[in-house]
Parts: structure tokens; C-alpha cells; sequence
């Protein structure tokens, strides 16, 4: 049968059109299509120079107000080059020279005064556009430097993820919003403090002027803190939404559950805007959220985690379950799916990165936080930081051991090259 001109030219407009529809969906973020494949570590090198120019700026004495260690790495490029380096707990004051009062070879952290070296819940780090650290960003305080977000009356607040954003969709203006963990001082177990919201602060450009904090996810109606879940641990732009991934981080289990929500782009400060991933579908209800990786049987992720973009894949780096007794935490393991909130395949390619010598000979120097740094790409591979830590035996004076070398707790780097799993 002869198809009429007209007829003939609908068909082909139907055909290119269903052709441009598949071809859409499969460009859409989270849709499964040819360009995502299995992803795990393929190599990895130690990243010295990341490493040496923060051991260079912690060790400098010039100011007795800035950093010289601290953890819960994590970075945003700015507008114009420079990068933001966002810690929660922070160490200042004076690094001294060897030998430590162990009579160890090792620069320690002290004030002048030899009292242990003041202590906030939080700081900035500035680096230039070269790649050279160069100011550190603190609160006030009646009696000396605090935190850059403020403790709260109840506690106090770990930053965690940034994004440079529109000031309100649509304006030119542009501004930093950063995720917090807003937590309660526990007793017990709960040693890290009691898990109560995530919140987002503005901060203005280009002077990083704390403009606000505002509430984002509460949690305070969950009645089991072991099952709140704090959002920001990572967290990835990708063209119309951000996904920000958080996890329920209750002690005494091997590892947490994952859980996923995802704003429109330029809305992080709006709580309205926010949904979550209940394991069907999107809603604006953050408590029928369900986990995208559900921990047991050898699966889960740690307390705090990573995500990044590898083409088509996602790519999720956490740190594995922990070792035999006495060997803490020391290894990162990967999990990669097609879209964000999976199904997620894993966990695989473990990598264990160096770690300071333990100057006890116990085995208590920790390996922690993986975060990756994507915005870092002359080196080649991914960019990524890792925190470093003593977990002494319970009751150990574990600050003081961080303390008496200045190698702990300060972040680490890698190059990863992913490879096809």
C-alpha cells in the first residue's frame, strides 16, 4: 500500500520525534543509557602537593589565630579562582618544635603557654588562585577566636557541603551556600554529639561575609537518634537539581544507611524546595526517606562519605567496615551506579592510603572521610582528601596523643584514576 505524501511526512516527523525522545531521556540525569559502565579505583599515587602546602600553612607560626589542623574536608571554587576549604573541628594556636613532651621526634601543637592549643567547632581556609593557602576564617568570641558558624544554645554546627549559587533564581548575584550539621552535646555512646537538623548559611561574595543560617531538614521528631539522618556529606550539581546525600550515623554499627534528596539548582536555602527519595519516587516528606545503600551484610557507607559525576556513572567513595581489633579504620572502598540514587553496585576496589606512623606501636591511627575535589584537575585523575586521626582504647587521652604530633589530623590527598570495574 502506497502511503499518501502527507501521511508519509507525519510518519517520519512521528520516528525523528520518538528518535529525539529516546536520545533525551538517555542525556537526562539518573537515566541508565550507553555512556554509563561499572567504575571502580583502576590506580591511585599519593597527591604530595596538596599535602605539603597544608602541612606548610598549619606549621607557620606568623599568626597564633589560624589553622593548624582539622578535619571534615571539604572545598568550593569561588568566582574568582580562589577555593574555599570548609573544617569542622579545628585546631589553632602554635605548632613547637621537636621533641613533644613524649620525648617523640615530632613538632606538637601547643599554646605559648604549654596549655593545649585552642579548640573550635569550625573554620575557613582560604587559598589563592596559585594554590597557596592564605587565611583562615574564624568567629568572634568574648576571649578569643571561635567558630565561623556560631554554636548554637543546645550545641554546635559541623559544616560539611558548599555550592556557589544565584542569589534567588534568575538574579546575577551570585553567593555560597554551606550544608551544616546542627548537633546536641550526648552522653555515652554518643560521644560526637546527638544529630538534630541540617541547615544552610549564605555567605557573600566576594568577602565570605556569614550572611545567615537558615533550617533545611529537621530531625528533632525522629525519637532514635541512631536513625536521624543529617544530609551534606556529599553532594553533586547536576544540570536542573543538586543531589545531597546524608546518612544515619547511630553508634555502635559498622557502617550507616545512605539516603538521597535533591533541590532545584540556586534553592539549597529554601526548605520547601527540598524532596527526597523515598525508593519509588520524589517527596517533599524527608521522613519517608528510604536508604539507596542499606547497610549489612558487608554493604553500607561510613559516617561521612563522597559522590562525584564520572561520565554517565556515579561514583561513591566511602571508607570500608573497619578492620581486625586494634587497626581502626584505614581503608576506602567504591560503589558506582547510573543514576543517583542507584541501584548502587559494590562495595569494591579497596585502597588502603598511607597513614603517619603510630608513635604507641598500637595501630590506633585512623584513615577517615573521603572527599573528593573535582574542581582540582591539573594533576589529572580525581583529586581526593582524607582525614587522619588516633582512636585510642576506650579512655585514652586521645587528644593529647593528636595533639603531641601535628601529622594527625590534617587531611591527606590522593589521585584516583577510575577504571572500568
Amino acid at each position: 500500500m502506497r502511503v499518501p505524501p502527507v501521511r508519509r511526512t507525519v510518519a517520519v516527523a512521528a520516528v525523528l520525534a520518538l528518535i529525539a525522545g529516546v536520545a533525551l531521556l538517555l542525556a537526562l540525569p539518573g537515566r541508565e543509557g550507553p555512556a554509563c559502565a561499572a567504575r571502580t579505583v583502576g590506580s591511585w599515587s599519593a597527591e604530595s602537593r596538596f599535602t605539603g602546602e597544608f602541612t606548610r600553612y598549619g606549621n607557620d607560626n606568623a599568626r597564633m589565630d589560624d589553622w593548624t589542623g582539622g578535619d571534615g574536608t571539604h572545598s568550593v571554587r569561588l568566582p574568582d579562582g580562589r577555593t574555599l576549604w570548609i573544617f569542622s573541628d579545628t585546631f589553632l594556636d602554635r605548632v613547637q618544635p621537636p621533641p613533644n613532651p613524649h620525648g617523640q621526634p615530632y613538632p606538637w601543637r601547643s599554646s605559648d603557654t604549654g596549655r593545649a592549643p585552642a579548640l573550635t567547632h569550625n573554620s575557613l581556609v582560604v587559598m589563592d588562585r596559585t594554590g597557596r593557602l592564605e587565611r583562615t576564617l574564624t568567629g568572634a568570641t568574648g576571649y578569643g577566636p571561635g567558630p565561623f558558624f556560631p554554636d548554637t544554645p543546645d550545641g554546635w554546627r559541623w559544616p560539611v557541603q558548599a555550592h556557589v549559587e544565584p542569589r534567588a533564581p534568575g538574579s546575577p548575584e551570585q553567593v555560597v551556600r554551606v550544608l551544616l550539621w546542627n548537633r546536641a552535646p550526648g552522653q555515652g555512646p554518643w560521644v560526637y554529639g546527638v544529630p538534630l537538623a541540617t541547615e544552610v548559611a549564605t555567605l557573600s561574595l566576594p568577602d565570605l561575609r556569614l550572611e545567615g543560617i537558615a533550617p533545611a531538614v529537621g530531625q528533632t521528631s525522629v525519637r532514635d537518634p541512631a536513625r536521624r539522618v543529617l544530609y551534606g556529606t556529599a553532594s553533586v550539581a547536576d544540570s536542573a537539581w543538586t543531589y545531597v546525600y546524608g546518612g544515619d550515623d547511630g553508634p555502635g554499627r559498622a557502617s550507616s544507611n545512605a539516603y538521597l534528596a535533591r533541590v532545584p539548582a540556586g534553592r539549597l536555602g529554601e526548605a520547601g524546595a527540598w524532596q527526597f527519595w523515598d525508593g519509588r519516587t520524589w517527596q517533599p516528606r524527608s521522613g519517608r526517606a528510604a536508604p539507596v545503600i542499606r547497610e549489612g551484610r558487608g554493604r553500607g557507607v561510613g559516617s561521612a562519605f563522597t559522590v562525584v559525576r564520572d561520565g554517565g556513572t556515579w561514583v561513591l567513595l566511602t571508607m570500608d567496615e573497619p578492620g581486625a581489633p586494634g587497626d581502626g579504620l584505614s581503608s576506602i572502598a567504591t560503589y558506582w551506579a547510573c543514576s543517583p540514587q542507584g541501584p548502587w553496585h559494590g562495595p569494591a576496589g579497596r585502597i588502603t592510603p598511607p597513614r603517619p606512623a603510630d608513635p604507641t606501636g598500637q595501630h590506633r591511627v585512623a584513615v577517615y572521610n573521603p572527599q573528593a575535589h573535582p574542581e582540582f584537575t591539573a594533576g589529572g585523575g580525581l583529586l581526593v582528601s582524607y582525614d587522619v586521626n588516633w582512636l585510642g582504647p576506650p579512655g585514652a587521652p586521645s587528644v593529647a596523643q593528636v595533639n603531641s604530633d601535628v601529622e594527625l589530623y590534617r587531611p591527606r590527598f590522593l589521585r584516583l584514576r577510575l577504571g572500568r570495574g
